[in-house]
């Protein structure tokens, strides 16, 4: 059959238009839409005549254009249960919200509110006021501003203090944090020149001291929160980064990364540096996330001194940079749960790093009831992920599922990610792995009716070798 007699065979508009299921879908959506999806569907089949394949059928071709028109409807982004041993796991959208945040953020979406208006003298106000007071309540700072995110915090900030000057950082903070996000980068986007003092893995204080010039605007301190350099090393405290700034009338900006309020020794974690001590160590401006282990929505958060959080607000970026009001809504319930000591049995991150042993080994049991022999429970470890504590892990049991070929476990991951929710593990050659650390408690129905349904001992190798994942 050559190429004209298949380009003959492809249906018209107008038949296509005239069949009953196009029809259905023309009372449902806009009719231009329809046949655009039809023009597309029918560009689309011609370029692929062209290239030797065979006309689909009429049928098929409705039934293509039936499904994408259906596919609008719903949302490609939807829940997702992370059974990955990742708590902030980045690809699935970090901290999981509380009930309160999802409240609050609910409340300020299907109505009017009072965001920008005073409600005391009945004019415009600054949605900063809603949260200000309570960032400066739990970290002792002087004042605050809240944008978008972290790395727009940080431009923000060079952007408004140190344009056309110099800002000194050592060497082993210039750093990327992820998605293309790098400190050098940032500096040259804000106008600011980075001067890097020291080595990669050793920065004294007087690196610091003899590169500060009269262009110098500010010194950077950055947490390397997503890795960590061991061996050989000296660094710089911030106490003692901020005594120099004050020697030479220098601010010394902290960017913590994912900011913490807590003591994350209490759950046997190395130290994450908390924001309050960051702010009473004498930190001009300290800069952090809302949605790492703070459990918030996504934020950046600027605390720090009065006179410089004001000339940020000033700024234009701070305008482009703001968040919006849902977001700001579910920050304050967030933070409220700090505030009143509820934050460890209300924040989901929380709640799951300070999960025991003993409760996931429970669920770990559940889970392998329902898997049978070919499945077993091994030791491992959960991370917190996120950009945090990048050298500290968690005990946990994994649920590992051993099969035959590499292949087929591939496919089994794949069938859970189909599943409704789907469930993410994690592939490690002929083994999947879920690990219970990271599923919600109220996610737990989910996984158990998924491994009913997607897992019948049939399917898996019968081999009960799996003391370790090799």
């Amino acid at each position: 059959m050559n190429l004209e007699t298949k380009f003959r065979q492809l249906p018209s508009v107008d038949k296509l238009l005239s069949e009953e299921h196009i029809k259905k879908l023309c009372q449902v959506f806009p009719r231009e839409l329809v046949l655009d999806l039809i023009h597309q569907r029918l560009e689309e089949i011609r370029r692929s005549i062209s290239q030797g394949e065979s006309p689909p059928s009429l049928e098929e071709i409705v039934d293509s254009i039936e499904s994408e028109t259906r596919a609008l409807e719903s949302s490609p982004l939807q829940p997702v249960v992370n059974a990955t041993g990742v708590i902030l796991h980045t690809n699935l959208g970090r901290a999981p919200l509380s009930l309160e945040t999802i409240e609050a953020m609910n409340q300020v979406s299907n109505c009017y509110s009072n965001l920008e208006f005073d409600l005391d003298r009945g004019r415009r106000g600054s949605r900063q006021v809603h949260i200000e007071h309570l960032l400066c309540q739990l970290t002792g700072a002087k004042a605050a501003l809240v944008v978008n995110n972290n790395a727009s915090g940080v431009l923000l900030a060079l952007s408004a203090l140190a344009r056309g000057k110099e800002v000194i950082v050592s060497r082993g903070q210039a750093i990327e944090i992820g998605g293309g996000f790098r400190i050098p980068e940032v500096l040259r986007q804000s106008g600011a020149k980075l001067v890097e003092v020291g080595t990669t893995n050793c920065t004294y204080l007087t690196d610091y001291e003899q590169a500060i010039t009269p262009r110098t605007k500010a010194l950077l301190r950055v947490h390397s929160s997503n890795f960590k350099i061991i061996g050989f090393t000296q660094g710089v405290t911030l106490e003692e980064l901020v005594e120099l700034g004050q020697r030479h009338n220098l601010p010394v900006l902290d960017d913590l990364g994912s900011g913490c309020f807590i003591d994350t020794t209490k759950f046997g974690l190395e130290p994450e540096p908390r924001v309050q001590d960051s702010v009473s160590a004498g930190a001009a401006l300290v800069f952090f996330s809302g949605d790492k282990l703070l459990g918030g929505p996504q934020a950046g958060i600027i605390v720090g001194k009065q006179e410089l959080i004001d000339k940020l607000k000033r700024h234009p970026l701070a305008r482009a940079a703001r968040i919006d009001k849902v977001r700001l809504a579910g920050l304050v319930a967030t933070l409220l749960h700090y505030l009143k000591g509820e934050a460890l049995d209300k924040i989901p991150v929380l709640r799951l790093i300070a999960m025991p042993l003993t409760e996931i080994e429970r669920r770990a049991e559940r889970w392998l009831q329902l898997l049978g022999s070919p499945a077993l429970i091994i030791p491992g470890e959960s991370v917190v992920g996120g950009g945090s504590l990048p050298a500290s892990s968690l005990p946990t049991r994994l649920v590992v599922i051993k099969l035959k070929a590499e292949a087929k476990v591939h496919d089994l991951a794949r069938k859970l990610r189909q599943h409704r929710p789907p469930i993410i593990g994690r592939v490690e050659k002929n083994s999947l792995i879920l690990d219970p650390r990271c599923v919600l408690p109220e996610e737990e129905e989910s996984v158990t009716q998924a491994l009913r349904l997607l897992f019948p001992s049939t399917h898996l190798d019968q081999t009960k070798e799996a003391d370790t994942i090799s």
